[in-house]
């Protein structure tokens, strides 16, 4: 990220001050609870195994195609079509903000490991979000670090999901992920998995479940991956699609001349 920070414009119409800590510890990410119990197991070794490999297959596989629909709070609803580069830690999509009575915002997002950046597309845009962000001046760039509201942790773990080894499957289970049960979705069968807690959570031993779910299917492979929120009703939901093989992600285009 660049070290000029400047305060979005938009930024009210996106973000809603919610409690949310992340803690990046390492391997699959790791969330502090937010509570609730679920009828649930412990992983078998088999599913350990799958979970760790899940990061390393995401990575693989880049750049996807990446859906992000997250709850804001007062009735509005934002939500990011885009595509990650996990070898480059690049991603950029187009948001649209909606509220009860329609469309409230809408634009182009770019982000990476140290924050995001939100832009107007130019009035003669075509093409795909990653080629119209190249075309923004810095000045129409309104960039900032990571906050706490749905968007940004949201963002901020989809730059996460992908690595290039897989985690130790071992250290997984010691972590308490377990599995919640099966779900189908676009005709194929995908394991639900509560993921990692923190190691503060894990000690205690509350026997509550992770706000981050992920959906694993036979191979390891992440089809979608949801996270509970403090206050909020309904999860954030990251939805991982195919491959865009021809996507060539920007560097965060407000660090640059334009």
């Amino acid at each position: 990220m660049a070290s000029e920070k400047k305060r979005p414009s938009r930024r009210s119409l996106i973000v809603t001050a919610v409690a949310a800590a992340v803690l990046a510890g390492g391997g699959v990410t790791a969330w502090q609870l937010v509570g609730g119990e679920e009828e649930s197991r412990p992983l078998s070794t088999e599913e350990a195994s799958r979970l760790a490999l899940s990061r390393l297959k995401v990575y693989q596989a880049s750049p996807l195609r990446v859906t992000l629909k997250a709850q804001e709070g007062n009735g509005m609803v934002v939500e990011v079509q885009g595509v990650v580069d996990y070898r480059s830690k690049h991603a950029a999509g187009s948001y649209t903000v909606s509220g009860k009575n329609g469309t409230i915002d809408q634009g182009l997002v770019v982000w990476d490991t140290g924050g995001l950046g939100l832009a107007k597309a130019p009035a003669d845009a075509s093409g795909p979000a990653w080629e119209q962000a190249e075309h923004v001046p810095r000045a129409g760039w309104s960039s900032r670090s990571y906050g706490t509201d749905p968007l940004d942790a949201g963002l901020q773990l989809l730059i996460q999901l992908g690595a290039d080894r897989p985690d130790n499957p071992l250290l997984l289970v010691q972590s308490g992920p377990r599995r919640l049960g099966r779900d189908r979705i676009d005709g194929r069968d995908y394991d639900r998995i509560a993921g990692p807690r923190s190691r503060d959570a894990a000690d205690k031993d509350t026997g509550a479940t992770s706000p981050i779910t992920y959906w694993l299917d036979g191979d390891g492979g992440l089809r979608r991956v949801t996270m509970r929120m403090a206050g909020l009703g309904t999860p954030t939901t990251l939805e991982i699609g195919g491959q865009d093989a021809g996507a060539k992600l920007p560097e965060a285009p407000w660090a640059t001349a334009g």
